[in-house]
C-alpha cells in the first residue's frame, strides 16, 4: 500500500523539483495540489502521510495553512515541510513555531528535502 504526499506549490517548477525528487521512495504517491484548501479536503481522507507547502502561495499564507492542520486533532502529528523563497533569518524558528516539521530555504537540495521526508514517515 503506498503512502500519499501531497505538495502544495504553485510555481510548476518547483513542484515538478519536489516530485521527482520525491518518487524514488518506495511505496510513495505524489500528489500536487494548488491549494491549501485542496489540501485540507484530501488529508481529510486519511490517506496523506505527509505535506509539503511552500510559505507563499496565491491567495494563501503557508504558516495559516500548517496552523489551521496542527488545529485538527486528525493532523497534529501529520509531517510538514515548509518552503520559502524568503531570506528572513527569523522564518525556520517561526515555521517549526507554528508547528512545521521543517524548513527548507529556496534554493534547496532536493535530496535533503528527501532524506528529511523520509525520516519523517
Amino acid at each position: 500500500m503506498s503512502r500519499l504526499v501531497i505538495i502544495v506549490e504553485d510555481s510548476a517548477a518547483c513542484a515538478e523539483t519536489l516530485q521527482i525528487a520525491l518518487e524514488g521512495i518506495p511505496d510513495i504517491e505524489i500528489r500536487i495540489l494548488p491549494s491549501p484548501r485542496a489540501a485540507m479536503a484530501l488529508a481529510g481522507s486519511g490517506e496523506v502521510a505527509a505535506i509539503l507547502t511552500d510559505r507563499h502561495l496565491p491567495h494563501a499564507d503557508g504558516f495559516d495553512f500548517i496552523r489551521q492542520l496542527r488545529a485538527d486533532p486528525r493532523f497534529t502529528t501529520l509531517p510538514v515541510l515548509l518552503i520559502s523563497g524568503d531570506s528572513d533569518p527569523r522564518l525556520p524558528a517561526q515555521a517549526l513555531a507554528v508547528g512545521a516539521n521543517a524548513f527548507f530555504s529556496k534554493p534547496y537540495s532536493p535530496a535533503a528535502v528527501r532524506r528529511k521526508l523520509e525520516e519523517l514517515i
